[in-house]
């Protein structure tokens, strides 16, 4: 199956958001991955127009967004749900890690319609809401500070789905820029280089053409691991030939 049709079955269910900008935040974190099915569980105020500031390009999801007065509402249909929990509960399902978690997820939208599902963005999911889903999640943030913002969340697993649908190779996104290309320096160039580089050296006093060691080698190695280009050999040997013009006469431009 296609990993567009497999994002298309994923709803992002928002129990009982108490700020609409975390609304609209999820909503643009979901467009980013591919994910469109937004649910609201008795939202405290939408629509509003802090949603719509914080959806930058995805005002869209928003006006789509169904709003059901019950989880069991927004799960009607579901052949699997995934609850985000910060914490473990004496009852419900493990809580697993979000790369595992979300493979389990797109496995199961193989077979019809799934979601994930965030709690209230200072109390989460009731253990009641919870025990609706078939498995929990919680992302292993730093337990010097966990707390994390409703929209960075949804951000987090949304991208953890979009891999997992992709199978860990997502495509980017297409170049609007003509990527940059420059010809490779060939021999002679290259070795025109060492020679001025060479001769400004002994000039400085830098080197010592009676005691070389191993200078001119580690050079050498040097350049030849970064592949150099005829334009950066024109700006190095340009460089070298204005630390032997006076003062203010190097290249202007």
């Amino acid at each position: 199956m296609k990993p567009e049709v497999l994002l298309s079955r994923i709803r992002v269910v928002l129990c009982r958001p108490s700020h609409p900008g975390n609304i609209g935040a999820a909503a643009r974190a979901m467009k980013t991955m591919g994910l469109t099915d937004l649910r609201l569980v008795t939202p405290k105020q939408f629509p509003d127009p802090e949603a719509d500031t914080r959806a930058t390009g995805a005002v869209d999801l928003l006006q789509r967004a169904k709003i059901t007065a019950t989880l069991a509402e927004a799960l009607h249909g579901c052949v699997f749900a995934v609850a985000m929990s910060a914490r473990r509960r004496d009852l419900g399902p493990a809580v697993g890690s979000p790369r595992q978690t979300m493979a389990r997820l797109l496995e199961a939208a193989a077979s019809g319609e799934v979601a994930l599902v965030f709690g209230n963005e200072t109390v989460g999911l009731a253990n009641e809401e919870v025990l609706q889903c078939q498995a929990a999640v919680t992302i292993p943030t730093d337990p010097g500070f966990s707390s994390l913002n409703l929209g960075a969340a949804v951000q987090v697993l949304c991208y953890e789905c979009r891999m997992a649908a992709f199978d860990g190779a997502a495509p980017l996104p297409e170049q609007k820029a003509t990527p940059f290309a420059a010809l490779p320096a060939t021999h002679d160039e290259i070795e025109g280089l060492y020679g001025h580089l060479e001769s400004v050296m002994t000039e400085t006093g830098f080197y010592n053409p009676q005691q070389p060691g191993r200078l001119l080698p580690k050079l050498r190695r040097l350049f030849g691991r970064v592949g150099l280009e005829k334009d950066e050999v024109n700006i190095l040997r340009g460089i070298l030939a204005a630390t032997r013009q006076p003062t203010g006469h190097g290249r202007k431009d």
